[in-house]
């Protein structure tokens, strides 16, 4: 038997049954952000018993190495005050606090830091008031990127551009055409292909095989080049961490969570995660076209696996000394965290760090 329908799949059939199939973008922003029923603005999403873990929820060790690659930056870009350290999806706040924790061991940059997140749950919002209520430094909220202060910005975003929406196309015959959610011949949510579209659809590749599908997220260029416009106007920086891949290439990666499981993505609408992979050429493209006019000579690094970052940036080293002293089974516990932080078959190859710099920062190893 058949789970009963969520409240956004009923309404998404309706809207279907009405107007025709949907792409897959409208039924990702809808999924995640509707504000009656959409995942992000109803749930608490992370940790274990919510339905993924972050690296910030493994260990601290990685928000403190991204504190300090932010401090140094900070301080090579002449510590303009206020600090204004930025953070985009910021989870349960868990990153935001160990980056402040590190920060706070320099008290000029402590006294100047002026927290900014911005988050659309009012659930999460909750949580990072609650645990940064220690920090006893300025948090303001905001509900977009646009609303975040004309100065130098400091921004940190992990997993966060997974989950803004993406286009697919799919290859038939020498056409490509726009993947769409649709209904089946039962009433069911079912994928299917849309007509051909001009809109960003790529030129056929004769080499492509039939069947291949190409993702493309406007959404994600179109915010990537509104904070690399901010940072080229006003200074400042952004490190950028999710999963993903360097090289554009084909293959479907849209994919749902619930209950630290791979889930279906058409299967309770607003009950579970969607994500997919980031194309970080595109991102970084993106990045580059929006500084070109750059008067605060700001360069976009190469994307580099997270794993190489956060061993260039002393994972090891910080490890030790997290563990010296420590039980056998802290030690163990601490080993644990790093291996699944920068082990390549782990989060160490997967995910992917990009970086928008000012040329005078060299910051490895992202210089």
């Amino acid at each position: 038997m058949r789970d009963k329908a969520t409240p956004l799949e009923s309404r998404l059939k309706r809207l279907i049954t009405a107007s025709g199939p949907i792409d897959l973008a409208t039924y990702m922003s809808l999924c995640l952000g509707d504000p009656e029923h959409g995942y992000y603005t109803r749930h608490t999403p992370i940790g274990a018993d919510g339905d993924f873990t972050t690296a910030p929820e493994v260990s601290q060790l990685f928000g403190e190495l991204l504190g300090i690659w932010m401090l140094s930056v900070w301080q090579q870009s002449g510590c303009p005050s206020p600090f204004h350290l930025v953070e985009l999806g910021p989870g349960r706040g868990t990153l935001m606090q160990d980056m402040a924790r590190t920060i706070q061991s320099q008290p000029d940059a402590f006294a100047a830091l002026h927290i900014h997140l911005v988050e659309i749950s009012p659930t999460l919002r909750d949580q990072q008031a609650h645990r940064l209520e220690s920090v006893k430094r300025p948090i303001t909220w905001h509900d977009t990127i646009e609303s975040l202060p004309e100065a130098p910005l400091f921004l940190i975003a992990n997993e966060f551009f997974d989950c803004l929406p993406i286009h697919q196309w799919v290859r038939k015959g020498d056409s490509w055409h726009e993947r769409v959610v649709g209904l089946d011949d039962n009433g069911n949510l079912a994928f299917g292909l849309g007509p051909v579209r001009a809109l960003s659809a790529p030129s056929p590749d004769a080499e492509t095989e039939d069947g291949a599908i190409l993702e493309q997220s406007p959404a994600s260029d179109a915010v990537m080049a509104t904070l690399a416009h901010k940072l080229a106007s006003h200074g400042g920086a952004g490190l950028f961490i999710d999963y993903g891949y360097a090289k554009p290439g084909y293959g479907d990666t849209l994919q749902a969570m619930r209950n630290h499981a791979y889930a279906n993505p058409l299967a309770k609408p607003g009950e579970q995660d969607l994500t997919a992979h980031v194309n970080f050429s595109a991102l970084a493209h993106a990045a580059s076209s929006a500084i070109q006019t750059n008067p605060h000579g700001l360069t976009v690094s190469p994307a580099i696996k997270q794993g190489d970052f956060l061993l260039a940036m002393g994972l090891l080293e910080r490890a030790g000394r997290l563990g010296a002293g420590k039980s056998a089974q802290e030690q163990e516990a601490i080993r644990d965290a790093v291996e699944r932080l920068a082990a390549p078959d782990q989060m160490g190859s997967l995910f992917h760090c990009l970086a928008i710099l000012p040329h005078h920062c060299p910051i490895p190893p992202l210089s």
